[in-house]
């Protein structure tokens, strides 16, 4: 079997600007199947706002395929329908959840005695939480502390195949997702569709 960042679209195939919006999504449902690796359950509370936000960008370019080859384009057919925008909203939102993963994987690496936990909680914290209500905070919280330990991560993702390996193609993806979560967040700001 082999590892599991060799069997998916990596957010390193999209490219940015003229986000397409296809390749995202495909990535975006990679890192869907990458927290039912690693435990779904323990994830579930990302995994569901993830799997609702990536459908309503779907079903809005599935409805709008001519319109909508890029994020940019579908955003901005989105913001002219006269609709409910709810396209948009839910790109924010997934851009949020991509940026909270993001953030704490890249801590992760970056940090080679940091526990899994710690780095989502400082995610949290720095990209979330000003979003959430006291009770919504406090559920995270419990949640957070029930992620895998860091080598139980790294073995579960890597999935028999070399750290090293993994290592890199997972430095590749993070670049990758930062460079879409940046240029979209900026470019929703500019547009006043909304901040991540």
């Amino acid at each position: 079997m082999a590892p599991y960042f060799e069997t998916v679209t990596s957010f390193a195939a999209v490219e940015t600007p003229n986000v397409p919006t296809q390749k995202f999504l495909e990535a975006s449902d990679g890192l869907i199947k990458m927290f039912d690796l690693i435990g779904g359950a323990v994830f579930g509370f990302v995994q569901t706002d993830l799997k609702s936000n990536i459908a309503g960008v779907r079903r809005y370019f599935e409805s709008t395929k001519e319109t909508s080859p890029t994020l940019e384009l579908l955003a901005e057919s989105d913001q002219s329908s006269g609709g409910s925008k709810e396209a948009t909203a839910c790109l924010v939102r997934l851009l949020r959840g991509l940026s909270l993963t993001y953030n704490a994987l890249q801590q992760l690496q970056e940090d080679p005695n940091a526990e899994l936990h710690v780095c989502f909680r400082r995610s949290y914290d720095r990209v979330l939480r000003h979003h959430h209500s006291f009770v919504i905070r406090s559920a995270v919280a419990v949640a957070i502390r029930a992620v895998p330990w860091r080598d139980d991560f790294y073995r579960r993702i890597a999935q028999g195949g070399p750290v090293e390996d993994l290592d890199a193609a997972m430095k590749k993806w993070l670049i990758g997702l930062q460079d879409v979560v940046d240029h979209m967040s900026a470019w929703l700001r500019e547009k006043s569709y909304g901040n991540v």
